[in-house]
């Protein structure tokens, strides 16, 4: 391809390098018929500003689109930092949008009409078609957090094992009645957590001590009202996610039920917040203490930069962090 330089456009139009950059910056401080001798050369020798032109050559907008979940969830607060800190590091932009489940279709829509030299995103279904779209693309892609259940380029903690875990450490306390709280079941990461929970509880978790909703903080008040209304009230607490194990706290604090001599609480995700030493949540996260969007967006820079879509299946182990909002039963 040859590329014509603004150096061609002022030999055609008759005036310097410098009255072309005029033009096509700052138009209105240029006299109308120069303006029109510059357009008229620029549009006969087919030119293209020197960024643009780059792009064509390269192929590479140096841009990723991320998808992310909600900023309520403190755990997409953590990883985007980590995914953009690290991304700028490489000398690549992030467009970042900030999704619900609900808002997905509009938001894909924006992720088919820019073009972008990798997408990360942890807002996928685990039946979602938009997979498949994202396949046909050819653009190196990767989903942390949640996964597709093609099973295919995907960062994640081991989530059953993670809702085994923190069953089974209620248990270990002399719990007899747990309840549950988590997002919905058409989601991997909830999905695979309610059922290592499950695995652990069998019919200790009677479908009364299970409340499934949207994750906002309506729903969660919602979810303990109904809780709290059982004849045996829970004597603990799994949120499936440390955001949900927040909002629980919150909400049994609204109501003088002290944690955790009342009731215990327990999380999953481990994000930062959890360990401030007024919160101090029990829960369970990666046990290296890595970032996955960090994970993930080194391996889809390597992706990008080694032009390989090598499919990536990462399922990280996972621990318990002990603080302080469960307690042993005598």
């Amino acid at each position: 391809m040859v590329i014509v330089s603004s150096k061609d456009v002022a030999k055609l139009a008759g005036v310097s390098q410098t009255t072309v950059s005029r033009v096509l910056n700052t138009p209105e401080q240029v006299k109308a018929s120069t303006v029109d001798k510059v357009l008229k050369a620029i549009e006969q020798l087919n030119y293209i500003p020197n960024e643009q032109a780059r792009l064509l050559v390269t192929s590479r907008t140096n841009t990723i689109a991320l998808l992310s979940g909600p900023l309520h969830n403190p755990f997409f607060s953590d990883t985007t930092a980590a995914i953009v800190n690290y991304a700028n590091s490489k000398g690549y932009k992030v467009d970042v949008q900030f999704v619900q489940d609900e808002e997905l279709e509009n938001a894909y829509s924006k992720i088919l009409e820019r073009k972008v030299d990798g997408i990360i995103l942890s807002c996928i279904l685990y039946e979602d078609p938009f997979f498949e779209k994202l396949k046909k693309l050819n653009i190196p892609f990767i989903t942390f957090n949640r996964k597709h259940q093609s099973n295919e380029n995907f960062v994640e903690i081991d989530n059953e094992q993670a809702g085994f875990i923190a069953a089974q450490s209620l248990q270990a306390l002399g719990h007899q009645h747990i309840a549950y709280i988590g997002g919905h079941l058409t989601v991997s990461t909830y999905a695979n957590r309610f059922r290592g929970a499950l695995r652990a509880l069998g019919e200790a978790l009677p479908e009364a001590y299970i409340y499934h909703s949207n994750t906002t903080r309506a729903n969660i008040s919602e979810g303990i009202d109904y809780l709290l209304q059982q004849p045996n009230s829970p004597t603990a607490i799994i949120g499936a996610s440390d955001s949900i194990a927040l909002n629980v706290i919150d909400e049994l604090l609204k109501r003088d039920i002290r944690i955790p001599e009342d009731i215990s609480v327990i999380g999953i995700d481990n994000v930062e917040l959890a360990a401030y030493e007024q919160i101090q949540l029990t829960t369970v996260g990666h046990a290296m203490e890595r970032n996955l969007g960090l994970i993930a967006i080194v391996k889809l820079v390597e992706m990008i930069e080694n032009k390989k879509n090598s499919c990536v299946h990462i399922t990280e182990s996972v621990k318990l962090f002990n603080r302080k909002t469960v307690k042993r039963l005598n």
